[in-house]
């Protein structure tokens, strides 16, 4: 009986199972283009863009590599510009981000790879021109510093994170904001994960769960080498300083490879897990779910869907490709597959994005027992055709896009930057001609 209900279950998946249906996309309408400045297109390197209330920020790098902000107050149809002393090399880690605080002080921080911290802050309220480079935050474990992140905690107080050291070797440092003494202090006394300088973790999160505990995802990494990645990982919190497994067992900080309870799947070392593919979801039951890609046992790179059921990880494999990515050495890498989390939608039904060189790209519908596609999800909004490919004819451009974080207030407008760049180049000097600058424009959608 068992095993005619396993057959009957697999028939009713390959019927349910529908390849990708080529609808016609929605399209957002645009409603206005603003041309910000000419930017850098050598190769691509993360903007920043910022809508808070009525006010809009954002920060990039200039024709001449410089840092650059940008502000506008919504409906204006031009921005302010100032110029940072910071200049960009040709490494593509070198992303900017920013916050605006509860005083209305903004916050910058980026081109950093292992580099003592750069740090700006306004010294007037929303006023691009007062910015001024802080050579400190808290004075500690700031000299090797890689991806900045701002975000609010629990609390909605500001934070921010960083990892101290380099690719295996590192750990990660969380700091929290006084905006009354206009200060940063310590939210944790120790890192909150540490490689014990033979790895450290790349980190997805901390994501604010549907339960509205923060959930951490994680890989850990020995060397510069990405083939080195392994063991996806999990920890939850309520407030950002007392952590646990999923089973509820409090983690005593940092956490390290060794701690018990929190590797979700041990693939080894060249087992075909990376980092930028780990990613945190939850089921309409609100259980975390891990999702990541490895080898299976015939080398091949598939999609596995972890979730914690009956008192253990379950190990769940969405995807039957035919094909293997081998990723491996340093640098900065163009990814072949891309993997979103699982999302639960209003009516409990799961979907989860995908990008793959052969398979194409879309979102699956999920059996919410199995966490394998049974479906394509209708296809989400996309940007009209005629902003889709790059405007300029040197070979190997490609557009880029940075949609904006915040809130402008109005549920029905989408903010987004574009711009046109060279593809990565292993944070390596390029040779030979170089493309002209191009536009940085913002574009303003309205929901199709």
């Amino acid at each position: 009986m068992r095993c005619a209900k396993g057959l009957w279950a697999l028939l009713l998946a390959a019927m349910l199972f529908v390849p990708a249906v080529h609808a016609a996309r929605p399209v957002y309408r645009v409603k206005r283009v603003i041309e910000i400045s000419p930017v850098w297109a050598g190769h691509p390197v993360g903007f920043d863009l910022l809508t808070r209330g009525e006010r809009q920020y954002a920060a990039f790098y200039d024709t001449e590599r410089r840092m650059a902000v940008a502000a506008r107050r919504i409906g204006e149809d031009a921005f302010r510009l100032m110029r940072l002393p910071e200049r960009i090399g040709w490494d593509s880690h070198n992303y900017i981000r920013m916050a605006v605080d509860d005083g209305g002080y903004l916050h910058l921080s980026g081109n950093m790879h292992c580099v003592p911290l750069k740090y700006f802050r306004t010294e007037k309220p929303h006023d691009i021109r007062t910015f001024e480079r802080l050579d400190r935050m808290t004075g500690r474990e700031e000299r090797r510093v890689t991806y900045p992140h701002f975000f609010r905690g629990p609390e909605e107080e500001l934070l921010f994170t960083y990892r101290d050291g380099g690719s295996g070797n590192g750990n990660q440092i969380y700091n929290v904001y006084d905006v009354e003494t206009r200060t940063w202090a310590r939210l944790l006394d120790e890192p909150l994960t540490d490689g014990r300088g033979r790895m450290n973790a790349y980190l997805h999160g901390p994501v604010k769960g549907p339960d509205g505990r923060f959930h951490l995802a994680w890989v850990w990494r020995d060397t510069p080498d990405c083939a080195t990645n392994h063991d996806p990982s999990y920890a939850r919190s309520g407030d950002l300083r007392h952590w646990e497994t999923v089973r509820g067992e409090p983690v005593t900080l940092p956490m390290t490879v060794e701690t018990p309870g929190l590797i979700v799947d041990p693939v080894p070392a060249g087992g075909g897990v990376i980092n930028g593919n780990v990613r945190l979801g939850f089921d309409a039951e609100a259980r975390p779910i891990v999702s990541y890609h490895k080898f299976d046992p015939d080398g091949k790179t598939q999609i596995y869907n972890t979730r914690f059921e009956d008192g253990r990880w379950v190990v769940h494999r969405a995807t039957d490709w035919d094909y293997r990515w081998a990723f491996s050495g340093g640098g900065s890498i163009d990814f072949d597959i891309r993997v979103g989390g699982v999302q639960a939608g209003p009516d409990g039904r799961l979907t989860q994005s995908y990008r793959h060189p052969k398979e194409g790209s879309g979102a699956w519908i999920l059996d919410g027992t199995t966490l394998k596609p049974v479906g394509q999800a209708p296809p989400g909004p996309t940007v009209p055709s005629n902003v889709r490919g790059p405007e300029s004819d040197f070979p190997g451009m490609a557009v880029r896009w940075r949609w904006s974080r915040g809130d402008g207030g109005d549920p029905g407008i989408r903010y987004a930057l574009r711009w046109e760049t060279l593809g990565r180049n292993r944070d390596r000097p390029r040779k030979g001609p170089l493309p002209e600058p191009t536009a940085l424009r913002l574009y303003e959608f309205h929901e199709p």
